[in-house]
């Protein structure tokens, strides 16, 4: 099985080509910044927070990318891994990696997107703050007794 599952922010807006032929199949390249959960300490002292997956959608999904997508906004997307190789002008080999998008759709809010752009972050706001994030605010007494809590 070939599965991946990302969430991330664009680093760039995203590259979109369409392809020749009767019918034009857009292309969407875009790379995708994913947090990591534990730094890693790398030999120029910087820690390495994230790692940069290149992505690239076609059909549909393509066209969802170049009306929607923008830098700094926030996916979730799922596809499969695909490698390649290709020679270049110098007759060099060059091996590639990408995710081949099969689904996407954003993972925040414009509200939260706006907030977290200019440096508020959407970390901070909870549900009871009266944040307008897309949720319902929970009186207090009920809140006591919901089974999930």
């Amino acid at each position: 099985m070939n599965k991946v599952v990302l969430m991330g922010r664009l680093t760039k807006d995203p590259s979109v080509r369409y392809s020749q032929g009767e019918t034009p199949l857009a292309v969407a390249r875009f790379t995708l910044a994913v947090d990591r959960r534990f730094r890693r300490q790398s030999e120029g002292g910087d820690d390495q927070t994230a790692d940069f997956i290149s992505c690239v959608a076609f059909g549909k999904q393509g066209e969802f990318v170049e009306k929607y997508a923008h830098k700094g906004t926030k996916f979730v997307l799922s596809g499969r891994i695909q490698t390649g190789r290709y020679t270049n002008k110098e007759g060099q080999t060059v091996y590639t990696t990408d995710v081949v998008v099969d689904e996407i759709e954003f993972a925040e809010s414009k509200s939260s997107q706006s907030a977290s752009e200019s440096g508020g972050g959407s970390e901070g706001n909870s549900s009871r703050s009266g944040a307008d994030d897309g949720f319902m605010n929970v009186p207090d007494e009920i809140d006591e007794d919901l089974p999930f809590n």
